[in-house]
This record gives structure tokens, C-alpha cells and sequence, in this order.
């Protein structure tokens, strides 16, 4: 039997949880009875296999989650992944609304965490998708003109950083909107950070 090895981080981050406290508490046992070591990353607590991230659990205002870091890499016989969100590639969510759906799948859960952490054994890799092209707003695009340093930092940053901050940029449906948003994280590029650093 594997020894069971509590984070104290952990502990604490639990303690303090005022919402989804029972349900988290459930799947960190589920996860930790399976030998993955306990970690608080992303102020979350994270399940991981030589030192890879296999599993997080995450709470939200409707719902909370064991997120699968590779999801995709999972066979998804009983059909309970979901994808975490439309532009998502790799991560795979089963999500719960209260304590007893937790309970009534808890075999299913450990299941699925045995699959994730057999395929971080044999290192199952995320098939790469064909790159996506960056399309910037015109906005960013003329502010990169005016601030040649702006475009040599935004270019340093991470392919999703540049998504991410590509996607809010363009969202904004008014130019007016767009330029403000730019000018409010030119800043943060700068910086070299993303937009939810």
C-alpha cells in the first residue's frame, strides 16, 4: 500500500474554503490513494507524477472540477470529460455540483486518474495541432508600428500569451474599446507578462 502524504499547504488551503469543501476534500483522497504527490500550484491543489502535473482540482461559482491536465490523452469511455472551454487543446474536466455526484462516480474517478497517470508513465505526449496564425487587431497592430519595443516584447512572450491577449484585443467589438484595452496592458507586456499574470 502506497503511504498517503498530506501537503500541509494543502491542509491550510482547505481549511480556509468556504465553498466546495466537502466535495474537494473527497477528490483529494480519490487522488492522493492513487501514489501522486500533493502539490499547491496555481493556488490550487495539483496531483503530480515525477514531478508532471497530472490532475487539479478547481472550484467555480456553479461548479467544481478535477481538471485533467492531459485530458485528451484519456479514453473517455463514460463519456464525462468535458472541455474546459472552446479554444482549449489539451485539458479534459469532470465536473460535480455537489458531493454526492462525487461519491457516485468515485470509481469512475479513480479510473480516469489511473489512465492520466498511465499515460505520464509511458510519456504520452499531446499530439502538436497544426499551428494556428496570430491575427492581430489592426489596433495592437498600428500601436506595434508607433512602439517598436512594444511589438520586440510582445514577441517574447509565449505563443498562448500572444493568443490570449490577440483574442481579448479583438473581442472588444468597438474600436474605441480595442485601443483601451491596448493601452491598459502595454504595461504588462511590457513587463513580459501574460494577461491573467
Amino acid at each position: 500500500m502506497t503511504e498517503i502524504k498530506k501537503n500541509p499547504k494543502v491542509d491550510l488551503y482547505l481549511e480556509k474554503a468556504t465553498h466546495w469543501k466537502e466535495e474537494m476534500t473527497q477528490l483529494r483522497e480519490l487522488s492522493l490513494e492513487t501514489g501522486l504527490v500533493e502539490e499547491l500550484k496555481w493556488g490550487k491543489p495539483c496531483y503530480t507524477l515525477n514531478g508532471k502535473n497530472v490532475v487539479l482540482i478547481q472550484g467555480f461559482k456553479e461548479y467544481m472540477a478535477l481538471l485533467f491536465l492531459k485530458g485528451t490523452l484519456i479514453d473517455d469511455g463514460k463519456g464525462i470529460l468535458i472541455r474546459t472551454g472552446e479554444n482549449t487543446e489539451v485539458g479534459r474536466q469532470i465536473r460535480f455540483h455537489n458531493l454526492k455526484e462525487v461519491i457516485d462516480l468515485k470509481s469512475e474517478i479513480s479510473d480516469y486518474i489511473q489512465k492520466a497517470i498511465a499515460a505520464e508513465k509511458v510519456g504520452l505526449k499531446v499530439p502538436k495541432g497544426k499551428p494556428t496564425e496570430l491575427v492581430l487587431p489592426i489596433e495592437f497592430q498600428k500601436k506595434m508600428n508607433e512602439m517598436p519595443e512594444l511589438e520586440e516584447f510582445f514577441e517574447t512572450l509565449t505563443p498562448g500569451r500572444q493568443k490570449t491577449y490577440a483574442r481579448y484585443f479583438a473581442d472588444a467589438k468597438r474600436t474605441e474599446t480595442r485601443e483601451a484595452r491596448i493601452i491598459k496592458y502595454i504595461p504588462k507586456i511590457l513587463d513580459g507578462k501574460g494577461l491573467n499574470d
